[in-house]
């Protein structure tokens, strides 16, 4: 099962994803960026005509709640469990219940854009790490890149971290035994 454990590698201990890996990464990366511009499309409008909050801030919770705490512990080297992921559905239901509380429903103004802020942040960031990872060829997890990127500018070394969720793994061990 996967983990959000922190579990980093010395450099140079994953292969390198081959053209595939790479392509694949580009496409969970653009795809990443499309959520994020169709979130930006409807910034000046989060609620609808109805006043409920719009079905594409509403897509990208359930996929956000389950990807934050990999952003967070293997993106910024943290090793925080399931808090990432913990915090952010316990401040966007508090959000939710102060709604409810104050207009009898959860479906606020202010409930849109928390969730359109914590998306932005959440898919901005994979989707980046996805794009940057796919051009440079960061071995094992995509949340790594720019830290290899770090490594290829100044030259010293970073840690890796295998890909915990995903196809990526399993492409990156096909690749790499394929060659």
């Amino acid at each position: 099962m996967a983990t959000t454990d922190l579990k980093l590698e010395e450099a140079g201990a994953l292969p390198r994803p081959g053209p595939i890996g790479r392509l694949v990464r580009l496409a969970f990366g653009l795809l990443c960026m499309w959520y994020v511009y169709e979130l930006v499309q409807v910034f000046d409008a989060l609620l609808d005509d109805n006043d409920h909050v719009r079905s594409v801030i509403w897509n990208g919770v359930l996929v956000g709640l389950f990807l934050v705490s990999y952003v967070i512990n293997i993106g910024f080297s943290r090793s925080w469990g399931k808090w990432p992921a913990l915090v952010s559905a316990a401040i966007l239901a508090a959000i939710a219940a102060g709604g409810y509380l104050a207009t009898g429903s959860i479906e606020t103004g202010a409930l849109a854009r928390s969730i359109w802020v914590w998306e932005l942040y959440v898919f901005s960031h994979l989707g980046l790490a996805f794009v940057t990872a796919g051009i440079i060829g960061t071995p094992g997890c995509e949340m790594r890149a720019f830290h290899d990127l770090y490594t290829r500018v100044t030259g010293h070394p970073t840690r890796e971290h295998h890909c915990p969720i995903g196809p990526l793994g399993p492409i990156d061990r096909w690749e790499s035994h394929r060659s």
